[in-house]
């Protein structure tokens, strides 16, 4: 008998990742995927969930849902034909998954990205999180699938950080909807008289696991790193990013895929690293902006703080890691 080999599976996972992305139109048979290979269907599921992340079922659903939700903001096609479109058979089961993935009902986002044309606006906002990478693509076809498991390993550095003053705007909802508090945030500075050149960093501050808080209820905070003695401008507030060990990546390519590099860093580095979480919040650091690079160029760092076996921040010397 010929030997199976890791890249044959990994081409038939390919397949099928082919064949869900141009049946979205049609309820998926997830069953006819792995006898097309000719493998049953648990062990094909199980070959599929540990290259991809989820099961055919679920990316099926989700692409459908990033479908919808492109089509929300480019077309005017009714709620209820989007709904029947990505398989729903009622207005109200539609509305009640797309609000539990996106944290607004159709109607709702779609007013939302349309009246948020900023730098993070409504080409952003139709992705999910997805470990492998694979998103809804507009075409024929789907954009080339980067499988997590196949990946190069992540750069990570392990550096200590000294306090940060941060002057932020407090955002509710979907983490990629943030751009809504980014708006309000420089219009809060240009009132309070603060000039973009005075602040040090722009950064983006996440408090929740979006795994297990409904999109509606992540909190974030959307700021600009500022001197000690800069006054907070009326409306935005003064957080604070503790001193402490983070560990930290460098991410480059567009913000919608942003969500796919905090799942590679935590689900991939963090967990074979040897680190714990620490207790203050992860952030992003933006080195360039939608205003002055194209997308596949901006370039975005993931800080994650740390701590030792007892919960405490480590406060030794470390230097450079990489894991995958």
């Amino acid at each position: 008998m010929k030997p199976v080999t890791k890249n044959h599976y990994r081409e038939l996972v390919l397949r099928a990742v082919a064949h869900i992305h141009a049946s979205l139109n049609e309820a998926l048979d997830s069953a006819a995927l792995g006898k097309r290979e000719g493998l049953a269907p648990l062990h094909f599921h199980r070959i599929f969930r540990g290259l991809i992340g989820e099961t055919p079922l679920e990316m099926h659903r989700r692409l459908r849902l990033e479908r919808a939700a492109w089509a929300l903001v480019q077309t005017e096609q009714p709620v209820t034909r989007l709904a029947f479109e990505a398989g729903y058979e009622t207005h109200e089961s539609f509305t009640r998954a797309f609000a539990a993935a996106f944290g607004a009902s159709p109607s709702e986002f779609r007013a939302r990205t349309r009246n948020n044309p900023t730098s993070w606006g409504a080409a952003t906002a139709s992705a999910l999180a997805a470990p492998s990478g694979v998103h809804f693509t507009p075409g024929e076809s789907a954009a080339p699938i980067p499988l997590h498991r196949e990946e190069p390993a992540m750069n990570v550095s392990v550096q200590h950080l000294p306090e940060k003053r941060v002057i932020a705007a407090a955002h509710r909802g979907p983490y990629n909807t943030i751009s809504a508090a980014f708006a309000r945030l420089d219009g809060g500075l240009k009132q309070g008289g603060i000039p973009f050149e005075a602040c040090l960093e722009m950064v983006a501050l996440y408090y929740d696991d979006a795994d297990a808080v409904p999109a509606a209820e992540l909190r974030a905070d959307a700021g600009v790193v500022v001197r000690e003695g800069t006054a907070v401008p009326a409306g935005l507030h003064l957080v604070s990013i503790p001193a402490g060990v983070y560990a930290a990546t460098l991410y480059q390519g567009p913000y919608e895929r942003l969500a796919d590099a905090w799942a590679r860093f935590m689900g991939g580095w963090l967990a074979a690293s040897g680190y714990t979480l620490g207790a203050g919040p992860s952030y992003e650091r933006y080195l360039n902006t939608p205003m002055n690079a194209e997308p596949h160029e901006l370039r975005t760092e993931l800080f994650l703080p740390l701590a030792d076996a007892d919960g405490e921040a480590r406060d030794a010397d470390v230097g450079s890691r990489e894991g995958a």
